[in-house]
């Protein structure tokens, strides 16, 4: 039996970030060492409580959250509560975690962990599904650390797609652009990321995952517990989608990233330099050299296709503990209208 993979998740959280890990935290091929957070979606004082929030549903208060970077590395810092709700679950006010409270030193953790890794050869990869604050100030303090990386998978940017706060901006690369642009050049210039690539999870492909209301429907009647989770939190992500793009449904962007990185076979793409606008008015554009234009080696493969059906498949059967086999019928109809 193949050992387990270590990763750690910086996130947050927010409700698609909530839902990622919920799909990591339901998945035994992962030990997931501890979930950092960073400003994001909600102030990092929020994230934290509602990883904890979200560790205490799955029944894992045994991992640690680490609280980090609490702002952008240069620009004023905006979070998605319009996106996300005030409490970044919605509008929702879950209680409070009293068994444990999260630590401090996000960046430290980060640090150490994988400072170990590299000593003892048993490499860690870290899921990065909010901005890359806190990897950005990692490379700036501990850049040798990093030795001990095997994957990193970065929920972020775009390629052709539009973005989702800008005409050409994803949020999480906008909201910190200098802190996407450091991490990106990281992988250009440290000794210990050579031959390594940023794994890109954009919008091109998270704009083909969409929980409809029939899915979500169908998760209830599965399991109404876990389905009342989904459901209370997206009914707010569903309406913001519905007024912003006249979607029936929503986006479900973080989920694809702990997806892709069970099953790589889920996205499809290309490897190519890329970096981060980081001023005026493209700012937050990922960049991507696939024309080879700047002759500079490739830092970032970037995912371009995805299949949907596959990663329903896959986000319900570990949801559920169900058969894969035994949903793939029933969702593969109620995704007749999604195109792939």
């Amino acid at each position: 039996m193949n050992a387990k993979q270590k990763v750690i998740i910086d996130c947050d959280p927010g409700i698609d970030d909530a839902l990622a890990l919920m799909l990591a935290l339901s998945s035994p091929e992962l030990d997931v060492l501890g979930i950092t957070v960073v400003c994001g979606n909600v102030p990092a004082k929020t994230g934290v409580e509602n990883a904890l929030r979200i560790l205490k549903w799955m029944g894992r208060l045994d991992i640690p959250v680490y609280s980090g970077e609490t702002k952008p590395l240069e620009r004023p810092y905006e979070d998605a509560t319009e996106t996300h709700g005030g409490t970044g679950l919605g509008n929702l006010r879950y209680p409070t975690v009293t068994e444990v409270r999260p630590r401090e030193g996000a960046v430290e953790f980060l640090a150490s962990s994988l400072s170990e890794a590299a000593k003892t050869g048993d490499l860690i990869s870290i899921i990065a599904i909010g901005p890359m604050t806190n990897l950005a100030r990692l490379a700036e303090l501990h850049p040798e650390c990093f030795a001990g990386l095997n994957r990193l998978v970065s929920m972020g940017g775009n390629y052709h797609s539009h973005g989702n706060c800008s005409p050409v901006a994803e949020y999480n690369y906008w909201c910190d652009p200098h802190a996407a642009r450091a991490v990106f050049e990281a992988f250009e210039t440290l000794p210990a990321l050579a031959e390594k690539e940023i794994q890109m999870i954009g919008l091109d492909v998270t704009r083909q995952i969409v929980l409809t209301p029939n899915l979500r429907d169908y998760l209830c009647r599965l399991n109404p517990w876990i389905g009342a989770l989904v459901r209370d939190m997206t009914d707010f992500y569903m309406d913001f989608h519905w007024q912003q793009e006249g979607l029936i449904g929503c986006v479900i962007n973080d989920p694809l990233a702990v997806a892709y990185f069970l099953d790589p076979d889920l996205c499809r793409g290309f490897s190519a330099y890329t970096t981060v606008e980081t001023e005026g008015l493209c700012i937050g554009q990922s960049v991507v050299d696939a024309e080879h234009f700047w002759k500079k080696a490739p830092n970032c493969h970037i995912l371009t296709e995805a299949d949907p059906l596959g990663f329903m498949v896959l986000f319900f059967s570990r949801l559920l503990k169900k058969d894969p086999l035994e949903l793939r019928p029933m969702l593969a109809r109620l995704m007749g209208g999604i195109v792939k």
